[in-house]
């Protein structure tokens, strides 16, 4: 990463001084903030809202990619960045300049004039504005946490709502059972807007259901109405109008098939021809989600022959789709397996490493640039618990350097952070 100064950086810092201490989910603050800019999330272009614990940034991904092929100009907001803040607010294809956040950013401050503000809401009400201010034909909206209360949920009618699959995580925030945090994710839902759920826990698919038919809104549920799988190294996608044979996603693991489902139904109800999403599916990329490194001083560290793969997924649905990627790769071309993992303490440690019980697999735990990180001997300790061999180190580069001199197969996994620090190495990694 840089080390100067960049234009948001002051008005960054001065807007998490006015809510630092915990999130607090209400829209009160947002409308109000948003008032006093004259209202930019009136002045949108149609908009793709996308909320879900797992697979919103790749089922957008993949979204933008398609609509980019179709020709259409596309804005996309998503969270969290990975090394730089920028890649949260893309403008018509392009990441936003570093000048032109510091202005929309200052704008907010002074409209805000000092009141209780929270950092989300303040880029959230920052990236409204920009967006309300480029031309673009298509919005593609991530929540950040939850749905009915998050402060991307002050807009008012999305061209479609897609809910992506729902799982435990954020329970501080969001509930403890499936069907309170369902009810959250499905707060995106407004009336009559075409719902795209994917296939959902009984639960979850219970509560998207009820709040669809409360809105009279068209859904379309993987699995029922629509559905894509893999066959002969193709992807086939079919729902009661068509059947696709299409390319497989460029994003790796099986879950990415379920993925492209949602962005294929509602490219289809958005207008975009085969090819264009065909197009969409080869070119997609999103960083940090069973990314393959092939450069860069880690790759350079390791020994000859070896593969290094990168994930950010941190709770238990993420560390499902990692153990079935890393079980097919091993199967396909088996290699000793090595994982270097660090997670933030809101997260259950014991729970994210039982999903790996049973693996032969080495396990190195580090640090990162967070305050909330578990600290690499408590890491072990709970990989411990789970019967697994688990070492710290200070760094990746520590860890890898550390190797046996055979060819192996490393993944880096755990935390978006972690991800972050780990492209931020590496500048021709870095999402553009």
């Amino acid at each position: 990463m840089t080390d100067r100064l960049l234009p948001f950086d002051a008005p960054l810092e001065r807007l998490k001084a006015l809510h630092p201490k915990k999130i607090d989910l209400t829209l009160e603050r947002m409308l109000r903030v948003c008032e006093a800019l004259g209202r930019p999330q009136d002045r949108l272009p149609p908009v793709v809202h996308i909320a879900g614990t797992n697979g919103k940034g790749s089922t957008l991904a993949l979204l933008r990619a398609m609509a980019e092929a179709q020709g259409l100009r596309v804005h996309v907001y998503t969270s969290p960045h990975l090394v730089r803040f920028a890649e949260r607010i893309r403008l018509a294809g392009t990441l936003i300049t570093d000048d032109y956040l510091a202005d929309v950013l200052d704008r907010v401050e002074k409209a805000n004039d000092g009141l209780p503000l929270t950092f989300f809401e303040a880029t959230t009400a920052a990236a409204f504005l920009a967006f309300s201010e480029v031309e673009a034909d298509l919005l593609l909206l991530e929540t950040g946490l939850g749905g009915i209360l998050d402060a991307t949920n002050i807009i008012r009618d999305p061209k479609i709502s897609i809910i992506t699959p729902i799982d435990y995580d954020h329970q501080a925030f969001l509930g403890n059972d499936l069907t309170t945090i369902a009810k959250q994710k499905a707060g995106i839902i407004k009336p009559g807007c075409p719902v795209i759920s994917a296939r959902q826990p009984d639960e979850a698919e219970t509560v998207i259901a009820r709040a669809a038919l409360k809105g009279r809104c068209p859904l379309y549920s993987a699995g029922q109405g629509f559905d894509a799988y893999e066959e002969n190294g193709r992807l086939v996608f079919q729902d009661e109008d068509a059947l696709l044979d299409l390319s497989l996603p460029k994003l790796s693991g099986a879950h990415q098939i379920d993925n492209a489902a949602l962005s294929i139904k509602a490219a289809l109800l958005l207008g975009f021809t085969p090819d264009a999403i065909d197009r969409g599916l080869q070119s997609a990329v999103w960083p940090a989600r069973m990314q393959r490194l092939r450069a860069g001083p880690l790759v350079a560290a390791l020994p000859t022959d070896s593969e290094l793969w990168l994930d950010g997924g941190h709770n238990p649905h993420a560390a499902r789709a990692l153990r079935a990627h890393i079980e097919a790769l091993q199967a396909r071309d088996p290699k000793p397996l090595h994982l270097i993992c660090g997670l933030i303490n809101t997260k259950d440690a014991a729970e994210f490493f039982g999903h790996f019980e049973g693996l032969d697999l080495a396990i190195t735990c580090v640090g990162f640039s967070s305050d909330a990180v578990i600290p690499p001997d408590q890491l072990a300790a709970a990989a411990h618990e789970k019967g697994l061999m688990a070492t710290v180190a200070t760094s990746p580069l520590e860890a890898i350097q550390r190797l046996k001199p055979e060819p192996r197969r490393v993944l880096i996994c755990g935390s978006l952070y972690l991800a972050g620090d780990v492209l931020a190495l590496s500048p021709d990694t870095w999402p553009t």
